[in-house]
């Protein structure tokens, strides 16, 4: 199994910015390099959630115990 190649906020970024501007998903991969699949779900996700959200893809978030979970529910 292949490992899909991770981009960087940067490059998200670059991507909303082309789509901001009126460049079509096609004309994005192609100026950035980055496949055309990658590039449409991020402008799906861009049109969805906006910038905060395109950035945000893909990053590992806080995993908190069980105990430390109970606690802050009995508060």
């Amino acid at each position: 199994m292949t490992r899909r190649p991770l981009y960087d906020a940067v490059t998200c970024t670059k991507a909303a910015e082309l789509y901001d501007k009126g460049h079509g998903v096609l004309s994005i991969a192609n100026q950035i390099g980055v496949p055309y699949e990658a590039v449409r779900q991020w402008v799906n996700t861009y049109r969805s959630v906006g910038i905060e959200g395109l950035t945000d893809m893909g990053k590992k978030h806080t995993v908190y115990p069980f105990e430390i979970k109970v606690a802050a529910a009995r508060g």
